[in-house]
């Protein structure tokens, strides 16, 4: 089963070596891994990829080769303790839901805070302490339509409006190929060409006619490359429930590289706020400031947001809203100044456009764009170019 294993990573772009096939072979023996799948990916993870930049590739080809499957054989299996616990989850109906109460975004912090001082204990499966399940509007793996979840992922109800944790996302993946060639054609509605530079490039014409003039003598003429001068400034939202979309937007990023020679790209999540970030392995630590970004990026960019904009409403207008940090500046303020300093911007959403009307977030957000929101669909890339170009 390896063997096959090996090969159908090499097939996926890991580049795997047999040296570390058979590091993996002798951690087996050595019985590092439980039957989990979940163990068994981590020690193979750690075994056969030398660069974490391939960690996304390796992902695709594992949970590919692996569909299905929950357990190794040979090896004794363990329930492991996350799953008993999230047994225990509620999972309520929408009239339960509906009867629960939604605190407010000033209730809610300063519960909170009396919660944090009172609580000695953990707690699972009620309505009022921070713990796991239950309908607790405090803790994770439970039910709640309006809460702070704290510690542990995500139950996937999508309802928190502050999340207590460190995330990791990951990058866009540029080098991407399949599925791009439609959306390289739906950009190229956006092209300014001129010619600059250096003259590295033959002037056909130029060489006939200089050549014709000079009595036959060649007379060589070279000129600068033919350019697509427009520029781009791409923000792109990612964790979260952007996770569903990564595909389509490692495709459009990979496609954008392509087709814009002054590309620009920074990451965010949920909203634009004070900083913006490059690298999702040091968004903590590389933050940029997005005032900076104002000053150093001239009105004649063109700035695409990418981004669901499904998030708590309270993220957008609050000061505070933020699910990661207290935000001294709501969201709003925020993604009306960069409307302020690009006049052509954009707001591209990988959501199902039918869907847009039931987030009031989405309203919210399209309503600062002045409309100037189109799905990401070839047909909504070609009016957003179009609207981009004027």
């Amino acid at each position: 089963m390896l063997i096959d294993f090996f090969f159908h990573l090499r097939d996926g772009g890991v580049a795997v070596s047999t040296r570390e096939y058979l590091t993996l072979l002798e951690a087996l023996r050595a019985r590092l891994a439980s039957a989990s799948i979940d163990d068994f990916y981590v020690l193979a993870r750690t075994c056969l990829v030398k660069d974490e930049t391939l960690y996304d590739k390796f992902d695709r080809a594992f949970a590919s080769y692996f569909r299905g499957v929950t357990a190794l054989p040979g090896l004794d299996a363990d329930i492991p303790e996350d799953w008993l616990r999230a047994a225990q989850r509620r999972h309520l109906s929408d009239a339960e839901r509906a009867r629960l109460d939604k605190l407010g975004w000033d209730k809610l912090m300063d519960t909170f805070r009396e919660r944090l001082a009172e609580q000695k204990e953990r707690h699972a499966g009620g309505s009022r302490w921070i713990g796991t399940g239950g309908s607790s509007p405090f803790g994770h793996g439970g039910d709640h339509p309006e809460g702070i979840r704290v510690g542990g992922d995500s139950a996937g109800n999508r309802t928190a409006v502050k999340v207590w944790e460190q995330r990791e996302y990951r990058n866009l993946d540029g080098d991407v190929e399949l599925g791009t060639r439609n959306i390289k054609v739906a950009l190229r509605r956006l092209r300014r060409f001129a010619r600059d530079g250096a003259p590295d490039e033959l002037d056909l014409d130029g060489t006939i006619a200089g050549t014709a003039r000079n009595a036959g003598w060649l007379d060589l003429k070279l000129r600068a490359q033919r350019r697509n001068h427009v520029k781009v400034l791409l923000f792109v939202d990612v964790g979260g429930s952007m996770d569903e979309h990564v595909r389509v937007c490692d495709e459009l990023f990979s496609a954008a590289r392509c087709a814009f020679q002054d590309l620009e790209h920074f990451y965010f999540h949920n909203c634009l706020y004070d900083h913006v970030w490059r690298d999702n392995r040091r968004r903590a630590s590389a933050r940029q400031p997005l005032r900076e970004l104002m000053r150093g990026y001239g009105a004649d960019y063109r700035v695409v947001v990418v981004g669901d904009a499904t998030m708590s409403p309270w993220e957008i207008v609050q000061p505070g809203g933020s699910v990661e940090y207290a935000n001294d500046e709501a969201g709003a303020v925020w993604l009306q100044r960069v409307l302020e300093t690009w006049r052509r911007a954009i707001w591209l959403n990988p959501a199902v456009e039918a869907s847009w009307d039931y987030h009031q977030s989405i309203q919210i957000v399209r309503t600062i764009f002045g409309g100037r929101m189109y799905p990401l669909t070839l047909d909504g890339l070609a009016r957003g170019m179009r609207q981009l170009g004027k």
